[in-house]
């Protein structure tokens, strides 16, 4: 069975926005709006400066999917690659999927000069995912992620609370 990688294209939108809502509701147990994700997706692809998405192909029929965004480091003079929207189907899994969109990834990274890194964030409780990544050689930065969320899903309506502190 072979496996190919290659850019997305629009007519890879309604794969992406579903996979990005299937991996949402998978490892985060949250409900994506199919408006906002689905615009989402069409506005990286629309635009490289937001993001590259590559989706993965078994025999013609796409199976996985990962995007990387962009993060200047100052302290390093180049860009980090920041993988993200990752996801492979079910029933693709532990076949080499995510591996192969990887390591497409990585060699791309590899041969720019201006790319100091490639990073990812993974949900803690996500052991399966973590393993995964250790065996592509990633390893934890010892960074937590926080952050402030602006869009309408993260504003708490009801008492005011908007996420700013202070």
């Amino acid at each position: 069975m072979s496996l190919t990688i290659r850019p997305a294209t629009p007519d890879d939108a309604d794969f992406l926005a579903a996979g990005n809502a299937a991996m949402a509701l998978e490892t985060e147990h949250k409900r994506l709006d199919p408006g906002v994700v689905g615009a989402g997706v069409r506005a990286a692809l629309a635009d490289r400066s937001r993001g590259l998405y590559f989706v993965a192909e078994r025999d013609g029929r796409r199976v996985g999917q990962l995007m990387f965004t962009y993060e200047w480091s100052d302290w390093r003079n180049g860009t980090f690659w920041w993988i993200q929207s990752v996801y492979v189907l079910p029933e693709a899994r532990r076949s080499g999927v995510f591996r192969a969109l990887f390591r497409h990834v990585e060699q791309l990274a590899e041969r720019d000069p201006g790319v100091c890194g490639i990073r990812l964030y993974v949900e803690r409780e996500n052991t399966r995912a973590q393993a995964t990544y250790r065996h592509c050689g990633l390893h934890d930065a010892g960074y937590a992620v926080m952050e402030m969320d602006y869009t309408a899903a993260g504003r708490n309506t009801d008492t005011g609370e908007d996420g700013h502190a202070g």
